[in-house]
């Protein structure tokens, strides 16, 4: 009995495990480090080979494959709750806003901002463009939230920057 909840422990596991590399794995593919995203395959395949042969050696016990099942789905959100904690990348946020002083603000944070003259529905609009570390977002959101809680605010990923505050302030740091 107990070694077949070992089994079970075993493959659950091995699924949590390379389900979560693999969303690690896609996210560094995306962002332009494919050497890194190969070992991390590496890795991930002789996990889920591992766990599969266990499985599928055992057909006829379908407890096997429900913790194969169960370590799938938990795998997607334990790979997601690391995805967020690791923030890797960059983002480029878009604000459109009415106030003045919310481009300073958010310089005041070291940020670099691009400001655009907007026209909105109700008049001129201040539309701000801001490149930045992904673990920064929360930062940034938080003064925009504070001080322009009537901001349209868009986030978008960044492949890549060339140039700019930015660059010049991650080189410095």
């Amino acid at each position: 009995m107990l070694a077949s909840i070992g089994g079970y422990l075993l493959i659950f596991l091995a699924r949590v495990s390379d389900v979560s590399l693999s969303t690690v794995r896609t996210l560094m593919i995306v962002r332009g480090k494919g050497v890194i995203a190969g070992c991390i395959g590496f890795c991930e395949v002789i996990i889920y080979i591992t766990a599969l042969n266990k499985v599928v050696n055992s057909l006829d016990n379908p407890l096997n494959l429900l913790a194969y099942a169960l370590g799938f789905a938990t795998g997607n959100v334990v790979g997601s709750f690391i995805e967020e904690k690791l923030a890797i990348g960059l983002m480029t946020v878009q604000v459109i806003t009415e106030r003045e002083d919310l481009c300073l603000l958010i310089r005041n944070m070291n940020f670099g901002v691009t400001v655009l003259e907007g026209k909105g529905k109700e008049g001129p609009k201040k539309v701000l463009i801001v490149s930045l570390p992904r673990k920064d977002l929360d930062s940034l959101l938080k003064v925009i939230e504070e001080n322009d809680n009537s901001a349209f605010v868009t986030v978008m990923d960044t492949r890549a920057t060339k140039g700019g505050y930015f660059r010049r302030t991650i080189k410095e740091k």
